[in-house]
């Protein structure tokens, strides 16, 4: 993974399912790998563990921590906030001190096939918040590009990359989207 790590602009840590040990002994290791690459490290849903292993934020949903209580349980770290298809939550979101804030699903996800579906016209709405918007949910390499057109300025992958064969030749296809 650490070949990756030059294409990735965050790198965030989820692991629903796992135990606590686990999980514990996973974030730690990214954060070690991410902190030497210059990568900020997230972990998903889990102000606590983020604080335990020294990440440099938390990503929290609506049935999550709130944004405010997240932020103060991190001592300093950062929190973004997934807002779905809700403008109105990621107002609320900055307004309680959120880094950025995550919309999506934009496209059938097998991470989330539940998923609420949002417009991409919603990232260029958001541009008044002044914070970065993160779009997620089915993201490809062939797809990305018109996410970032509409105001995307990060697009969060998972098996677009982890299930890719040449998990680099990804990481590079979604950075090739940027630029």
């Amino acid at each position: 993974m650490a070949t990756v790590l030059p294409y990735v602009a965050l790198l965030q840590y989820r692991a629903k399912g796992l135990s606590v040990k686990l999980r514990g002994e996973q974030a730690r290791a990214l954060s070690s790998i991410c902190r030497r690459a210059g990568v900020p490290f997230f972990v998903n849903d889990d102000p606590e563990l983020a604080t335990a292993v020294g990440a440099d934020g938390v990503h929290v949903g609506a049935a999550d921590a709130a944004v405010a209580s997240a932020l103060s349980r991190m001592r300093g770290g950062l929190v973004g906030a997934s807002c779905y298809a809700d403008l109105q939550l990621a107002e609320a979101a900055v307004a309680a001190g959120a880094a950025y804030v995550a919309f999506g699903a934009f496209f059938p996800s097998t991470t989330k096939p539940e998923a609420m579906r949002a417009e991409p016209g919603l990232l260029r709405r958001a541009t008044h918040l002044g914070v970065p918007r993160v779009a997620i949910g089915g993201i490809t390499p062939e797809n990305a590009a018109s996410l970032v057109a509409a105001g995307a300025d990060l697009v969060a992958v998972i098996s677009g990359v982890f299930d890719a064969q040449d998990p680099v030749a990804a990481a590079r296809a979604y950075r090739a989207c940027f630029y």
